[in-house]
């Protein structure tokens, strides 16, 4: 309901910001190249600045045409950034918080919020707040936003909850009901007044045009028209509209958030992860806030956005891993003819995960989901080098080889091939650990995992399979064809 003039005025504190961004960008932009920390081809950081007012603008750049138009109580300023590479040093993130910082507050805004994140697996920190009673649900959302606001690295707090546009209410009075009007009949005799019946369609070219009957613009401009307004009863009579019902201005919801019969409010933010984490934060909410609104309030508080994502994933990931395990498990035992050896060959999964947290470790990288999804992976790669070290020692065997004599000859004759496979595999993924691009850097945390899990992996099955294979031949008390050999030449 803001008039786009109203709208235009607060857009144009963005774009003043955005331009002082700009300028300032383009002084740095001089040092960085006179110190070598950008190409000396790149003549400018932001490409192009563009304002929307009325919808949102376009993600895919100008000529993409704009989304979501005809809401003049919206508005979105955007930079358009040259690629990454001819950035140098400043980043996105880098420039969403200077123009943050810049702009502050703008008055009278229910939401202003700053993104440059090109990939997102939903708000850093979002809390669904369900409840019956409206009231309680408002007192628990302000709460929540306060709160969230005590954190340092906390920013864009926002809420889904709106008191809606301002409309006018009509109630009918009883002698519009003795007279057989319905609130219905009134309603839409006002609207056909105000905005309109359509009395036909006209074809004209491709274009269908539409006419519309309705009262001359002089006639339907205030509420003092409406007053004026003369209803027609289903007799034919016409009566004034204030002789048969009254009006009333008040607010109505544009849109209501339901789940499972209960009303929903969304309370979202962002954060600085340099400062502090979002499971930080909503751990600590949730110890404050959950039990006491329960109790008093009678408002459920669920985690949603990025949190809500990685549990819907990990919950799947955790109900097919060990349908992937079994049926690895089954591949092994069928061809080795043992129930036991697939064990030993897959004992160098848990080591494989230890060496891919190691080398988020090394490489300074935080483990998040694409790790786990690379250890997840990783578990049908490094059984390889286990699984060709017990090939070759159950051959060694079946030759009459004895047991420790086989082990060993076996661990000598698969190292260089097993270390090799190794190493070029690691060497494989390191160009796309070391190549910071925007398109490929929410795989580089899997492939960290896949390459340093395989090495340090390859290290320990060198070690750790033919000791097990061996302690696995003194449980099993088996005797192999070597020694039977031996005690037959005695006899």
């Amino acid at each position: 309901g803001v008039p786009a003039q109203v709208t235009q005025e607060a857009v144009g504190i963005i774009e003043a910001k955005a331009l002082e961004i700009v300028d300032e960008l383009e002084a740095e932009l001089v040092d960085l190249k006179a110190t070598g920390r950008a190409p000396q081809t790149t003549d400018r950081i932001v490409d192009s600045v563009l304002t929307i007012i009325g919808g949102s603008a376009p993600r895919g750049g100008p000529a993409m045409g704009q989304r979501n138009a005809g809401s003049s109580n919206q508005a979105e300023v955007v930079l358009y950034l040259t690629p990454f590479f001819d950035r140098g040093e400043i980043s996105s993130a880098e420039i969403r918080d200077r123009w943050r910082d810049k702009v502050g507050t703008i008055p009278d805004a229910l939401e202003l919020t700053f993104v440059s994140d090109v990939f997102s697996a939903g708000d850093a920190i979002n809390f669904r707040l369900a409840g019956r009673n409206e009231e309680n649900l408002k007192i628990a959302s302000t709460q929540l936003k306060e709160e969230l606001a005590r954190y340092p690295g906390v920013f864009d707090i926002t809420d889904s909850f709106r008191a809606g546009k301002q409309e006018v209410q009509i109630e009918l009075l009883e002698r519009g009901k003795t007279l057989g009007l319905t609130l219905n009949d009134i309603a839409t005799q006002v609207r056909q007044a105000f905005y309109g019946a359509e009395s036909q369609r006209i074809q004209r070219g491709t274009d269908d045009i539409r006419v519309m009957v309705r009262y001359p613009e002089e006639e339907r401009r205030s509420l003092g028209n409406l007053e004026e307004l003369m209803i027609r009863t289903p007799s034919g009579a016409e009566v004034p509209f204030l002789s048969i019902a009254d009006f009333s201005l008040g607010n109505s919801y544009s849109s209501i958030n339901r789940q499972d019969g209960r009303r929903i409010i969304t309370v979202r933010a962002d954060v600085d992860r340099t400062v502090v984490t979002p499971d930080e934060i909503q751990r600590e909410v949730i110890n404050k806030f959950l039990n006491p609104w329960e109790r008093q309030l009678d408002v459920e508080m669920v985690i949603g956005g990025e949190g809500e994502q990685r549990l819907d994933s990990l919950s799947e990931l955790y109900s097919t891993f060990p349908l992937a395990m079994m049926v690895i498990f089954a591949l092994l035992a069928i061809p080795l003819k043992s129930y036991l050896q697939p064990l030993v060959i897959m004992s160098v999964i848990p080591f494989g995960a230890i060496g891919a947290i190691c080398g988020h470790f090394i490489m300074g990288a935080d483990l998040v989901f694409f790790s786990l999804l690379g250890i997840i992976a990783l578990s049908g790669v490094v059984i390889n080098a286990s699984l060709v070290l017990v090939v070759s020692i159950n051959r060694m065997r079946a030759e009459g080889v004895g047991m420790v004599d086989a082990v060993s000859k076996a661990g000598e004759m698969r190292f260089r091939p097993i270390v090799l496979t190794s190493i070029t595999t690691f060497m494989g993924l390191v160009p796309l650990i070391i190549t910071a691009n925007p398109a490929t850097f929410f795989i580089i945390p899997m492939a960290i995992s896949l390459a340093f899990g395989v090495l340090f992996a390859t290290i320990i099955t060198l070690f750790l399979v033919p000791s097990l294979y061996l302690i696995l031949h003194d449980l099993t008390g088996h005797t192999d064809k070597a020694e039977e050999r031996a005690l037959a030449y005695q006899h």
